[in-house]
């Protein structure tokens, strides 16, 4: 079942809504305010955002548009204003739908599933297209890649690498296993070449290549694609 984040400084609401999303098979994690919303909402499990409008230390609006520069996740916002003005205003910021307090928990399991099932069906449009990771997104047809929406200048090659490798997540590849599937030849002489393309990939498509969140190692093993 997707993972839902859910934000707000109210502690019995965000108890109730954690617990009827959990019964209906949902992974639930809770933040009480916006600056822990932007952090939470990194994790690329994150399929739905759930965020209050009024919190401490960083409202919802805020956060909504912090979260909009890394992630195209739905986002609920959630408010005590029932103004038209107020929603679209939310709208504005970034967020899909709104839902005004005290609201029937029915409403919102019905509008969480609509958002989920749209964002669904959208990203199965786009896979024969693209693949998106995090901040990584490749266009397979132009054979371009972008970290955070700016182009990394990839040679074929190492294009060939990051495409195979997003597209089997989490999975670990030996040298030689890389270098027989994508190079198609007996290259082992100068097994390197795998550890020279990942050097590469890291310091194009990593924030900090040094410490990666996508591009992994394991030790021994080989290399991975961590989503």
């Amino acid at each position: 079942m997707a993972k839902i984040l859910v934000v707000d400084d109210e502690a019995l609401l965000v108890k109730g809504i954690r617990f009827n999303l959990q019964n209906e098979g949902y992974d639930v994690v809770t933040g009480s305010d916006g600056l822990e919303a932007i952090q939470l909402a990194q994790d690329p499990e994150v399929r739905l955002v759930i965020l209050d409008v009024m919190m401490p230390n960083m409202d919802g609006l805020a956060a909504c548009d912090k979260i909009r520069e890394f992630s195209n996740v739905p986002i609920i916002l959630l408010t005590a204003k029932a103004d038209d003005m107020d929603k679209l205003i939310g709208f504005d910021h970034g967020a899909d739908d709104y839902l005004t307090k005290p609201f029937n928990i029915l409403e919102l399991k019905a509008r969480i599933r609509a958002l989920l099932r749209r964002a669904g069906q959208a990203e199965a449009q786009q896979s024969a297209h693209e693949l998106v990771i995090g901040s990584i997104r490749l266009d397979l047809d132009a054979r371009n890649a972008y970290r955070n929406g700016v182009l990394a200048d990839l040679t074929a090659r190492e294009f060939d690498v990051i495409e195979f490798l997003m597209r089997n997540p989490n999975r670990v590849y030996s040298r030689e296993a890389l270098l027989d599937t994508i190079w198609s030849y007996e290259y082992r002489s100068d097994i390197r070449t795998v550890d020279v393309h990942i050097r590469r990939l890291r310091e194009k498509l990593e924030e900090n290549p040094a410490e990666p969140k996508h591009i992994m190692t394991k030790w021994g093993v080989g290399y991975y694609f961590q989503k």
